[in-house]
């Protein structure tokens, strides 16, 4: 398991914060990082703007076209990537240990000076309007849309980060490169650097190419208001014609990462939908009633408060009888709990499932990445099969009689 004898962590004199771990098993190597700028910073007018500032960075820098860039990729097997969240623009990479300083090189280069051309602007403008239109017509996509205005209404987690075609449409490139000037520099970035290099390396190729970027007029993120709890259920059926199914998405809002209570919830909810054949959501909607072609739950903590929900694919003519079954085990999961048997059972499968999410460099660099971001410890994965038997029934029941009340919960319906 990772650890503080074998993670390096080090400090730039701008402020970037470079993670590394040596795996000299693999000829390759995984680069991970993030810096704050999501979607939280859009204006209502113009939401989108941020996943757009993301999408638009390899459409051309000062030095390279659009083509250059991925020829150059291409050229040494390796690729680069890039996606905004709402707190953040995460960025990722991968090639071989001799063509590290190369990647870094354009990663680098794309972060600090992207060119935003007009043509290419107008191509991914298209591609996203052209997203937005099939996002439209799927009712997985529109039953979490509906569901996530419902949990946090007046809140920014209830704004879509891809935004909306009149809010796509009103972006000019201006707005690209304000926003980028804004919110992109290295306060608060972070990098993580895992494979067959040592430490010491990894940091002088990070200091030579991203070291002299300064950002003293970098804007700091807004604040994260609270949201107002629901104080009774509220249901929306957005309507989609023409459809043969129709989606479901039933819950609540549940714990930030750093809650103290977080690991009861996660394994609260593989108990309730995710473990064998998804919990007991799937054993009771699906596999004994045959009411979904699908159904678990699942939980989404972050930096902020997630959506602990329930999703379910239905005919449409089932949506009812589903929707009343699943509140119905949604009750009996917050007065009965959880039997001993059920947590041992999953408390089995979460330490036993860990080393197979290390196995890579990819999983190694997004866990350096969870540690900084939540601020875990750099011994958390040491600590993590303490962690998850340290947690009994009784706090599994308290997380859910604390988050779930089945007479406030928000039922979002995608469909005829």
């Amino acid at each position: 398991m990772p650890g503080p004898d074998d993670i390096h962590r080090e400090v730039l004199s701008n402020g970037v914060i470079v993670l590394t771990r040596p795996n000299f098993d693999s000829p390759s190597v995984s680069v991970n990082g993030y810096l704050f700028a999501g979607s939280l910073t859009d204006p209502d007018e113009k939401l989108g703007l941020s996943d757009f500032t993301a999408a638009a960075l390899m459409r051309g820098t000062h030095k390279r076209s659009f083509d250059a860039i991925y020829n150059e990729l291409e050229s040494v097997g390796a690729s680069i990537g890039f996606d905004s969240l709402t707190h953040t623009t995460s960025y990722g990479g991968r090639c071989l240990v001799e063509d590290l300083g190369l990647v870094l090189e354009l990663l680098a280069e794309i972060l600090q000076y992207p060119t935003f051309p007009d043509t290419e602007v107008e191509k991914l403008r298209a591609q996203l309007l052209t997203g937005l239109a099939i996002r439209a017509q799927d009712t997985g996509d529109m039953a979490s849309l509906t569901f996530d205005k419902i949990i946090f209404d007046g809140h920014p987690y209830a704004r879509p980060g891809d935004g909306y075609p009149e809010t796509i449409q009103a972006i000019t490139r201006d707005d690209l490169v304000d926003f980028h000037r804004r919110y992109y520099g290295t306060k608060g970035m972070v990098i993580a650097v895992v494979g067959a290099v040592e430490p010491a390396k990894v940091v002088a190729e990070v200091e030579r190419t991203l070291g002299a970027w300064k950002s003293a007029d970098q804007q700091e993120p807004p604040g994260l208001p609270s949201h107002k709890p629901l104080t009774k259920t509220v249901q929306e059926h957005y309507k989609i014609a023409g459809k043969s199914q129709s989606d479901l998405v039933i819950g609540v809002v549940g714990p930030k990462r750093k809650d103290p209570e977080y690991m009861a919830t996660s394994l609260g909810n593989s108990i309730l939908g995710q473990f064998g054949l998804m919990g007991r959501i799937g054993d009771v909607v699906r596999e004994k009633s045959g009411l979904a072609y699908y159904a678990h739950s699942s939980l989404s903590p972050g930096i902020g408060p997630g959506a602990w929900e329930v999703n379910a694919g239905v005919n449409p003519t089932n949506v009812k009888k589903a929707t009343d079954l699943i509140v119905k085990e949604l009750d009996r999961f917050v007065k009965r709990g959880v039997t001993a048997e059920e947590l041992a059972d999953n408390q089995a499968n979460y330490i036993g499932r860990l080393p197979l999410s290390l196995e890579s460099n990819g999983g190694v660099a997004g866990a350096l990445i969870n540690i900084e971001r939540y601020d875990l410890g750099l011994d958390y994965y040491r600590r993590y099969a303490d962690l998850v038997k340290s947690v009994n029934r009784d706090e599994i029941l308290k997380v859910a009689k604390k988050y779930i009340s089945p007479d406030k919960l928000a039922i979002a319906v995608a469909g005829p």
